[in-house]
C-alpha cells in the first residue's frame, strides 16, 4: 500500500474556491462555489482517482495549512463567518456587581 497522502490544496478565489487534488503523479484542478460545495467537489475527485482501495490518508488545506482548512470549513458548516467568534466563558456571563454581594 502506497502511503503517500492525498493533498487537497483549498485556495479562495473570489467568493469561489480553486481545489487541487494531488495523489502520487497524479494531480486534478477543480473550481466550486463555497467551501462546502469545493470539500464534496474535492471527495467526489478523490473517489474517482483512488477507486478501489479502502484505505487512504487524505489531508486538506487551505493555502497548505491543515489547521485552517479545518477552522473554515467548520466555521462554513455552522454557518459562521471567520472573523465570529464566541467570548470565551468568563466574558460570556454577566459579573455581579460588588453591591449586589454585600
Amino acid at each position: 500500500m502506497d502511503s503517500t497522502p492525498i493533498t487537497i490544496n483549498y485556495v479562495p478565489d473570489g467568493d469561489d474556491w480553486t481545489i487541487t487534488v494531488n495523489a502520487g503523479e497524479e494531480s486534478t484542478t477543480a473550481h466550486a462555489p463555497g467551501l462546502i460545495a469545493a470539500r464534496d467537489s474535492a471527495d467526489q475527485i478523490v473517489e474517482k482517482i483512488v477507486t478501489g482501495k479502502k484505505q487512504r490518508t487524505v489531508v486538506h488545506l487551505l493555502d497548505g495549512d491543515a489547521f485552517a482548512f479545518t477552522t473554515a470549513y467548520l466555521h462554513a458548516r455552522h454557518g459562521m463567518t471567520t472573523g465570529q467568534q464566541q467570548p470565551p466563558a468568563s466574558e460570556a456571563e454577566p459579573e455581579e456587581s460588588a453591591s449586589a454581594a454585600g
